[in-house]
Formats: C-alpha cells, structure tokens, sequence
C-alpha cells in the first residue's frame, strides 16, 4: 500500500495500481533524445506487474505501532527504512511471490522485476532497521534471488525470438533502470512528492550515452522533467485511489472496513517539459 496523508485522513494505493501507473509512464517513454524500451511487450509487462506480489496483502490492509495505515509514504523516499514496520518474513514472501508469479511466464520481465528487487532491498534498504536475528533471511533471500538471475539469463540466451543486442547485458541493465525510474515517478506521484528528486539512474538516450533527469514538482500531482523522457510534450495519466477517514486506527479491522466501504476514485498525474 502507498500513503497520504490529507488534513482528515489518507489516500490509498495498491501497489498493483501503483505499478500499472508505472507500465503506463513506460507505455510512452522514448522521443528523440530517450531510447524506447525494447523488447517492448516484455520490459512493460515487467514494469506494470513488478508488484503483483502484494495483491493479496494490499486487500486487507494493515496498521503500524502507531496506528497508521502500514503504506510507504513521503517519509521513505530516498530511502527503504520500513523494516521497523513490516515483518520481514512476510515482506521477503511478497516479493519472493511476485518473482515467481511472472519468472513462470517471462523471463525477461522478470529479470528486470528480481533486479528490482535486489536493488531494493541491497543499496537502498537501511539493514539497521532489521533485527540481527532476521539478517541471514534477508541475506537467504538475496542469494537465492541472484541464482535466480543467472537462470533467467541463461533462459533469455536460449530464447531465439529476441534480438542479440536486446540480450547484452548492458540491455537487460538499461531496462531495469528505466523500471527504476517509472516506479521512482509513480512512487512520486502517489504521495505526491513537493521536494526536487531524480528518476534514480543515468537513463539510456538515442546517441547511446546516459543521463540523469530532474523531477520538479509544478503543484499537485504535477511535474516538469528535465531532460524531458516522454513522447508528448504534456501528458495526463489517472490512477484508481481510495480515502479513508481518521488519523489513526485501534486495529487493522477498522482500517479494512473503512477501506472496503470506500468508493474507488480515480487521481490525476501530469507530466511536462
């Protein structure tokens, strides 16, 4: 779930609506500066179902100590400290089943969904936040997710309907760069982010060099890229959203009754030069 809060209560978004918004950010990446992603249909259907893992938790959504809906939010970005949280075997379960949900049919998507995810949990995941005791799990999990890599590289090697260059590494690396960045913005957009950010990582440009771009926000839901990545000058998108009524709550039933009771509304994102 993703967070934030308003003077009565907070919207919330799931993470597979999160991620879809992502797929949509990526469905027009590429203009005259920006390489389009390609293979298309298999670096988009990674980007819009790296979360599918969370469907069935983000159905019943849960609290933290403090009451709050258990969500990211505008705290964590820049950053993963959430550990203090969310228990971890769980967390390692949801990612670990959004692997295994689309290694079964792509392979190519899901290199760039488990690169994701050790990127996450590996160069921005705060390890102090973690008990000691959990530590060899999450490092478990991380060498099993590596394993991973290598057997779905050597999958995409053997698959003779890709092209030779969309094999390269330097190709699969671009790709899950471009997933960081589109998640990054999504992430942005839906706690709707006021401070200056970056999509992440130096993003792959048509000359074949790379460059960071700039992320401004230009009012609510609203921001101005700089290099701008996209294949229209200005473009909208919306995302489903539910509101739900208080602060706090005593436990995750009143959360979850409130946000089932409440009616799906759709949010608004622009994007500009």
């Amino acid at each position: 779930m993703l967070r934030l809060e308003t003077g009565s209560g907070w919207w919330l978004v799931t993470h597979v609506d999160h991620a879809r918004l992502a797929g949509a950010f990526a469905e027009h990446w590429g203009n005259d500066v920006f390489r389009s992603p390609e293979p298309r249909t298999h670096v988009l259907k990674g980007i819009a179902r790296h979360d599918d893992g969370w469907l069935a938790r983000d159905a019943e959504p849960q609290i933290t100590k403090m009451g709050k809906p258990s969500a990211f939010s505008v705290e964590l970005v820049g950053k993963y400290s959430a550990f203090e949280e969310i228990d971890l075997e769980d967390y390692l379960a949801v990612r670990g089943r959004a692997l295994r949900l689309i290694a079964e049919e792509d392979a190519y998507a899901a290199i760039l969904v488990s690169m994701h995810t050790y990127n996450l949990l590996t160069e921005r995941a705060d390890r102090s936040t973690i008990a000691p005791a959990q530590l060899p799990l999450l490092d478990a999990f991380l060498a099993g997710k590596k394993e991973l890599q290598q057997q779905l590289r050597a999958r995409i090697l053997d698959d003779n309907s890709l092209a030779s260059a969309n094999k390269s590494e330097a190709t699969i690396l671009d790709h899950f760069r471009l997933l960081q960045a589109v998640d990054n913005l999504s992430l942005l957009t839906c706690v709707d982010y006021r401070d200056p950010a970056t999509l992440l990582h130096p993003l792959a440009m048509n000359d074949g060099d790379h460059t960071t771009v700039a992320v401004e926000s230009c009012g609510e839901r609203c921001f101005r890229l700089d290099p701008y990545p996209f294949n229209e000058p200005t473009l909208s998108f919306t995302f489903p959203a539910r509101f739900v009524e208080g602060k706090l709550f005593a436990t995750a039933g009143d959360l979850q009754r409130q946000f089932h009771a409440a009616p799906v509304e759709k949010l608004v994102v622009t994007v500009t030069k």
